[in-house]
């Protein structure tokens, strides 16, 4: 089962590297790895994707927890959490298919963010559902090159009457 993993660590010199390490020494995969400075320029959030049966999911938790530099582990996917992901695409644009990516765009409530002859860059956002399906339409069209974000998620707010 897909897990998402939100690791709040300090922002120094080898903190992903040794995240990186539990997982390689391990034999765990890490499907996506985001990592950004937050408001706190000495703090960094990590969000992990990675699967595993619950035992698996248990001992990266607990290891994650060991590591030095690990201030926080959270992981997001046992409640309500808004993912997203983004995502550029270059896809050929000639003719009659200038318009259709145009289509393709706007449907899925992309931008384009560059054009050339030949060529449109589509900038889209969402989760790996959304971003899947529109690969998989655009495909046709010729896509020339992908570039991915990987996950980022946040757990939902709780609602209060």
């Amino acid at each position: 089962m897909k897990h998402t993993f939100s690791v709040m660590v300090e922002n120094k010199p080898g903190v992903l590297s040794r995240v990186a390490g539990l997982f390689s020494g391990r034999g765990f995969n890490i499907e996506s790895l985001c990592v950004a400075e937050t408001l706190d320029p000495e703090l960094s959030l990590m969000t992990l994707v990675t699967r595993g049966d619950e035992q698996i999911i248990e001992q990266i938790n607990k290891q994650l927890n060991k590591l030095i530099n690990v201030l926080k582990v959270v992981d997001v996917s046992e409640g309500d959490f808004v993912e997203r992901e983004m995502v550029l695409v270059k896809v050929k644009a000639e003719g009659n298919t200038r318009a259709e990516v145009l289509r393709m765009a706007d449907i899925f409530r992309g931008k384009i963010v560059d054009v050339s002859p030949r060529e449109y860059t589509v900038e889209l956002t969402g989760d790996e559902n959304k971003i899947k399906a529109v690969l998989e339409l655009l495909r046709p069209l010729g896509i020339k090159e992908v570039a991915r974000t990987g996950t980022i998620a946040m757990p939902r707010s709780k609602k209060t009457p």
